[in-house]
This record gives C-alpha cells, sequence and structure tokens, in this order.
C-alpha cells in the first residue's frame, strides 16, 4: 500500500519536473527600462533575436539598429516583429524626418548592448571612429554599454584585437564572452559569442544597478 502524501507534498516524479523546469520570472519585471541593442554582422546575430524576444517578454522597451553587414545574417523585419518598433540601419532615413537618431536613440536608452561586437566594431569603438549609424551611436551615447564579442578565434586572439579589448575596458566598457566552443568556421576555441541566457543575466544585472532614465 503506497504511503499518504502530505497536502501539497510533490511525489519524486513530480519534484524532478519542477526541477528541471527553470523559474518563470515576473513576465514584466524588466518594464520601464529602455534597451538599445546594436547587432553586429556575425552569423551569431541569430542569438541576439532570442535575448531581444527575451527582453520585449519581460517588459523591456527594446529599439535595434544594425549594420549593413547584420542585414546579410538577420534581417530587420525579424527585429521589427520581436519588438514592434522601427529598425533603424543607416543615419539617412529619408527626408521626412531630420531627426538626428545617433544622439536621439542614446539619449532615451538605460544600456546599449552591442551582440554580435565584431572585431570590425571592436576597432572602430576603440579609435572613436563613427562611419556608419551604429559606430556614431557609440560615440554619442549616453550611458553604459555592454558588450558581447564574437569571432574566429584568430581574430580574438589577435594582439591588435586584445589591445582594442583592453582599451576598451579602460574607457568603463563592459564585456560578456566569448565563451569557448564550436565556431562557425568549423574549428573549437575562444570567440564563441555568450549564450542568451548569460547575455541576459549581464543586461538585467546592469539594468537593475540603477533606476530606469524612464520609469513607468
Amino acid at each position: 500500500m503506497r504511503p499518504k502524501r502530505a497536502a501539497g507534498q510533490k511525489s519524486s516524479s513530480e519534484a524532478s519536473q519542477a526541477a528541471r523546469e527553470p523559474a518563470q520570472a515576473d513576465q514584466r519585471d524588466l518594464a520601464g527600462y529602455e534597451l538599445l541593442v546594436a547587432v553586429g554582422g556575425g552569423i551569431a546575430a541569430y542569438k541576439t533575436a532570442q535575448v531581444v524576444s527575451r527582453l520585449v517578454q519581460r517588459g523591456c522597451g527594446v529599439t535595434v539598429t544594425m549594420t549593413e553587414a547584420a542585414t546579410r545574417f538577420v534581417t530587420a523585419l525579424t527585429f521589427q516583429s520581436l519588438t514592434s518598433r522601427q529598425v533603424y540601419t543607416s543615419m539617412w532615413h529619408g527626408k521626412e524626418t531630420r531627426k538626428a537618431y545617433h544622439l536621439s536613440l542614446t539619449e532615451r536608452a538605460d544600456l546599449v548592448l552591442v551582440a554580435p561586437a565584431t572585431a570590425d566594431l571592436l576597432g572602430k569603438f576603440a579609435a572613436g571612429i563613427a562611419d556608419d549609424l551604429v559606430s556614431t551611436l557609440m560615440v554619442g551615447r549616453e550611458g553604459p554599454a555592454l558588450l558581447a564579442p564574437a569571432m574566429n578565434s584568430r581574430m580574438w586572439a589577435n594582439p591588435i584585437v586584445q589591445g582594442n579589448v583592453h582599451r576598451l575596458r579602460e574607457f568603463g566598457f563592459h564585456f560578456v564572452g566569448p565563451d569557448e566552443g564550436y565556431l562557425a568556421c568549423g574549428t573549437i576555441g575562444p570567440g564563441r559569442m555568450a549564450e542568451p541566457e548569460t547575455i541576459l543575466e549581464a543586461v538585467e544585472q546592469m539594468l537593475r544597478s540603477r533606476k530606469p532614465k524612464r520609469p513607468v
């Protein structure tokens, strides 16, 4: 005869299942925060779409900008569908507006996330180059920035790239990753962009470290 369970007590199978299921956070726990996401040109951009989707579900306001190269990997329509907002790919958005996007987009952002942060973007940020929307946003931004590098392991190990990373850290930039693992080129090594969950944790930590600029 099987012993009776106390009220509310779970069976071993039920407890095991609950342990495998991640705790569900308040679906609107990031409401009031604004995140500006800059997507660089790399295959890891598909992970950025996952990050954006999760943040929107948690109530965070997310605006996406993309380099021209990034649009070769993930379409602007993908991010527009996930955020229900316009996606910005150029400083030149027609004659119908005079808004300076490279300034206005950062003014309302509590955090700027660059994912994937390619070797090209790291070099531009470190040198203060502003020759497209994403690099110009970084020069004129207000507030902190979080970079998620992604590139081939030989590129990541390049002393010039490492010098740029060191310089950016000195300038106050924050980094998440890269990880070591299987890369798109077929090799295994450092340079793989951090997984979406890791990036989400870093974003949440940085957002919660200060009050939102425009609380709900």
